[in-house]
This record gives C-alpha cells, structure tokens and sequence, in this order.
C-alpha cells in the first residue's frame, strides 16, 4: 500500500552578515541582505497557504502570500507593486520590524522553528526595485495620481506614521505639507536608529520619493510652538499628528546628575542624527566613554549598547532586573549584540551612581534581584536580594528605559482629550481625535511601540482622510 509522502521544507535561509570584529568599530550596515538566489531559495520554503495567518500578524497587513509567490516566480517588480499596496515603507520595515513576533510569528512553518524569512524578503524586494517613477515608488504604480480639487493636509512629525499617513494621501491626490521640529526629516527612523540598523540613504530614499510626487517638507518647525495644530486646522482640510514621544523615563536613584549619565534618547540622537561618530567632519561632539554601562532591555537599549562600541569603548555591559528569557529586544538584537562583545549583567538593579570630586560618574552601584511572584505585567517581578551590592566601573552610563509623552504640543492644543497617561486619545477605527479632522497615531498615542505599529496607525488615518475628503 502506498502511502502520501510529507512534502519537505528547507531550512531557513540565512542572511550574510558582517563578520562581528569587523562590524564593532564601523557604522555599515550589518546585515547585508538576500542575493538573488537566496531569495528566490527563500520564497520556495512558503507554503502558499489558502489561510495566510501571516498577514493577520501584519499590522499593515501587506499581503504576504503574494508577494512571496511572486518572489518565487522571479517577479520581483510585481512583488513590490504587491507591498506598497499597504506598505509605505518596505526597505525600513525589512530591517526594522520584529517578524517573529508578527508575521513571522504567525507563520504555519514557525512551529518547527523556522518560519518563512519574511522580514528578509520584503527587504530584498524593496532595495532591489528600481522604481521608474517617483509616483511608482509611493504608489506602486506607474501613473501619477490626479489632484483633487485643492484638497489639502498636513503631518505634524515626520516619522513612520507620519510618513505612511502623507504617502497614502499624497497617492489618492491631496496636497500634503510635513512639519518636522528637527532639521532632517524621518523622525525616529533618523535620529533613534543606527545606520548599521537602519542605512540613512533607505530612509532618504523614502522620503525623496514623497518629495517628488508633491509632498513638502518644513523642516525645524516644533508642533506647538513654530505651528499649532489650531492655526493647521484652519488652513488644512485635515490635520495628522504624529510628533511620536520622546520625552526620556530616567532611573530615578543617586547620582544620575552626574557628568556621563546620558537618556538613550540624547546619546542617539548625538550619533545618529548629529553625525557625532564622524567628528570633526560633523561639528557635533560625542561622549566617549571608557566603560559604558546601559540600562535597559530593548531594542533602544541593544542600539545603545552596540552604539558605544563602535565609538570606542573597550566594555559594554546592558544591565537588566530580569532574566534573558524576559528581554523585550528582538532576539537577533541581542545575538547580535552578544557576538560584537556587550556583556549582559541579568538580575541586577541599580541602587546608585558614583561619582569624583568634580561630579563626574566613575562607577554604578548594583544589587542582585532574584524573580517573585508575577507582577501586574505578567512577569515574575524582582525582588532585591539583601547584601548584593557591588560597584560596576562606569564612566558612561545611558538610560533605556522607554519614553513618555512630550507635553508641548497638547498642552497647546485647547480641546485636545488625553488619556490617564498622557497620551492622545483616537477613534480607534479611523484615528480621529476629539478634534474634528485632526488625527494621530504612532508613539503619541500607544506611548513607545514599533515602527510597524506607528505606520498601521498612519495607514488607518490616511484612508480615513481620503475617504471624507472624497478621494478613492
């Protein structure tokens, strides 16, 4: 008697990376990308399941299945028309989202620990489309679309969410106008995210391409200062706010005025946006320290960490109260980290920061935890344990620990409803808030979450704002 043989998948197949000792001291990018081939191995391993449970894990809900059917097929250019029908921003989200906690996440294959490389082949086909038009690399298709009418609106912020939102209404034809406080656009995707993460040029690519169908960008324009979203609300047919939050949540123990104690959000903007890993040819000064000390267990916190490396320091250890097993970072972050060199002090807190006679950090002062019983979070919650102490050396410290709400721009808005904790409050349908025609999404809504996150927040106002201004 016959029997029905299984069909046999693939491994996974890796992605090249820089060698880790090499990568420690340089700023490229780390992950080099599929070949051709790899990809084409990669997209055969898709099942091509009736019931894509991946794009349910999507919160732009790019149509997986397809695109990776297409990929298969060698079509790569039908393949990116196939993302941007609901991706703004493929290149950034290839590299940026965390696919094994999504798409990936949902994938049937994830059961034998090897889900379809997602994340790596909507990169693939992002970086190797060469669009022929500008309104093909915002739309994904090759016609401009048609203005409507005057209609117009603006973006307060120009990161991810902002960026999805301009794009879908510059597609559908209304006139769009960015306000951005710092003087590059792209938000957290520029001054948050290091270019061994997040190449600059992938993210000027992006907004180049908005620039050419129309979009303009003001830059150094601060939501509730430079422009207030009254006076927006006025001249625009709609108003999008997505100012994301970057007020920094600091420790809260001894010492942390010290010289040397930096909020993640500070060092990473000085590397990254301001350019301070090439001083003197950016005019921008780093803080360089000997002994580095993180705190945190992000992915702010792996950047950070991976950050000081590359400027020289000779160790780096991330510390954190819990266990690896509770790290909220993306798990090749932290293997990344671990093969470049940072130490992880797991089960530590720290009690204090030590410091000289002219106020400058020279050590931390750690206790061990031990788990508890399960806090609010779910999480077992550590418990110090008495007698613990001990001195790390510490020269540079830097806190990543998450963000809260800016109060600037709402507390200059009049009628504007927040939440309990400071944030926006929407329609979650539509995005809509208080404010009639006035809209937000991303960080400033959910506080600190994923670039994905941010632009499926971005993509829902924008149909929104399309629909009631009569566009399709």
């Amino acid at each position: 008697m016959e029997t029905k043989e299984k069909k046999t998948v693939a491994p996974r197949t890796d992605m090249p990376c820089q060698p880790a000792d090499v990568r420690a001291r340089n700023f490229d990018e780390v992950a080099l990308g599929y070949t051709k081939e790899m990809a084409l191995q990669e997209a055969a391993r898709c099942l091509q399941c009736k019931n894509p449970r991946c794009v349910k894990g999507c919160p732009v809900e790019v149509p997986i299945r397809d695109f990776i059917g297409e990929v298969a097929r060698g079509n790569f250019d039908a393949a990116y028309r196939i993302i941007k029908t609901t991706n703004s921003l493929p290149a950034v989200c290839g590299r940026v989202c965390p696919q094994e906690n999504q798409c990936e996440g949902n994938c049937v294959l994830k059961a034998k620990g090897q889900p379809v490389a997602i994340g790596r082949l909507e990169r693939f086909v992002a970086d190797n489309h060469i669009a022929s038009s500008a309104c093909e690399q915002v739309t994904g298709t090759n016609s401009c679309a048609v203005p409507m009418g005057g209609k117009k609106m603006a973006c307060i912020g120009s990161g991810p969410a902002s960026l999805t939102c301009a794009g879908v209404c510059a597609a559908a034809g209304i006139k769009v106008d960015v306000f951005e406080a710092l003087h590059e656009p792209g938000g957290v995707l520029i001054y948050g995210i290091p270019a061994f993460r997040l190449p600059k040029n992938v993210v000027a690519t992006e907004v180049n391409g908005l620039r050419q169908t129309g979009v303009d960008f003001h830059l150094n324009h601060v939501g509730g200062r430079t422009v207030s979203v009254t006076e927006l609300a006025k001249e625009y047919d709609a108003v999008f706010i997505g100012v994301g939050a970057g007020l920094p949540v600091f420790l809260g123990v001894p010492g942390e005025n010290l010289v040397g104690v930096f909020s993640a959000n500070e060092y990473l903007t000085r590397v990254n946006l301001g350019r301070a890993y090439d001083f003197p040819n950016h005019d921008t000064p780093a803080f360089h320290g000997k002994n580095v000390t993180v705190f945190g267990a992000g992915n702010v916190a792996m950047d950070a960490a991976r950050t000081a490396l590359r400027m020289g320091a000779e160790s780096v250890h991330i510390v954190y109260r819990r266990t690896r097993a509770e790290m909220p970072a993306r798990h090749e972050e932290v293997e990344h980290a671990e093969e470049e060199g940072v130490k992880f002090a797991m089960l530590s807190a720290p009690v204090r920061f030590n410091g000289d006679d002219e106020m400058h950090l020279v050590s931390v002062t750690l206790q061990k935890m031990e788990l508890g019983e399960p806090d609010a979070s779910g999480r077992r919650r550590p418990v110090p344990v008495p007698g613990s102490e001990y001195d790390l050396p510490t020269d540079l410290a830097i806190v990543a620990l998450g963000t809260r709400s800016n109060p600037i721009l709402l507390e200059a808005t009049e009628g504007l409803d927040k939440t309990e904790r400071g944030y926006i409050k929407v329609n979650e349908e539509t995005g809509e808030t208080s404010l009639p025609n006035v809209f937000a999404g991303g960080d400033i809504v959910t506080g600190a979450a994923t670039v994905i996150l941010a632009m499926g927040a971005g993509r829902r106002a924008g149909q929104e704002i399309v629909r009631r201004l009569g566009g399709m």
